[in-house]
């Protein structure tokens, strides 16, 4: 009967420990929310920021006189074509690491949806069509299937850009300041055709730390 006792009071040990080792898992599984409002947490550059200056930003480009002019003098020269874009790697000069690669991303997508210019790919993606197009001439695919060689579209105009940061605080109260500027560029004679920056201005305040 002893015996008994024992076994169980082992069993029941084991089952104890098993029950707080599930508990345990259980209450560290993050709770996750959807978001569907920006919400900006840290004061920090964040994807909200991204979408706004570039959606500003290309559509004081689009509403440039400038840019019209070459707009419509390209047309009228390329049998009604519009000019295509590409859009260069943007420099990161501010104190904070920034994607770069998500601002060219937004830049890209405000201007094929603007419907004004066209856009070609540049960089890797480039390199990497060209490679497939090299493959596919290479006696690996049929001649009627094959994409030709030497038809690319040449871009007319490039966009570049930086975006840059001033952090003023003063106790437990800062304001961090991002510029964003973008430049419109002919490609063929290296003319800029339009500037513009941005500025979003974030004012953070902290918790005053208790003594």
């Amino acid at each position: 009967m002893k015996h008994f006792s024992i076994k169980n009071l082992c069993i029941g040990r084991i089952a104890a420990a098993a029950l707080v080792i599930i508990l345990a898992s259980c209450s560290s599984t993050p709770k996750v929310t959807r978001v569907e409002q920006q919400a900006d947490l840290s004061g920090y550059w964040d994807d909200n920021d991204v979408q706004q200056v570039c959606n500003k930003l290309i559509e004081g480009c689009l509403a440039s006189n400038n840019v019209d002019r070459f707009v419509n003098l390209y047309a009228q020269n390329h049998k009604g074509e519009q000019p295509a874009a590409i859009v260069l790697p943007f420099k990161n000069a501010s104190s904070e690491h920034i994607d770069m690669q998500i601002v060219s991303n937004n830049m890209r997508a405000s201007i094929v949806n603007s419907g004004r210019l066209d856009f070609v790919e540049g960089g890797g993606a480039r390199d990497a069509i060209r490679a497939e197009r090299a493959d596919q001439s290479n006696n690996n695919s049929s001649e009627e299937t094959a994409a030709a060689m030497g038809n690319e579209t040449g871009a007319a105009l490039a966009f570049t850009g930086e975006v840059r940061s001033i952090i003023d605080s003063a106790g437990n109260v800062s304001t961090r300041t991002y510029y964003v500027k973008a430049t419109l560029t002919n490609i063929e004679t290296n003319r800029i055709l339009w500037e513009g920056t941005e500025t979003v201005r974030k004012n953070i305040k902290r918790s005053a730390l208790k003594p």
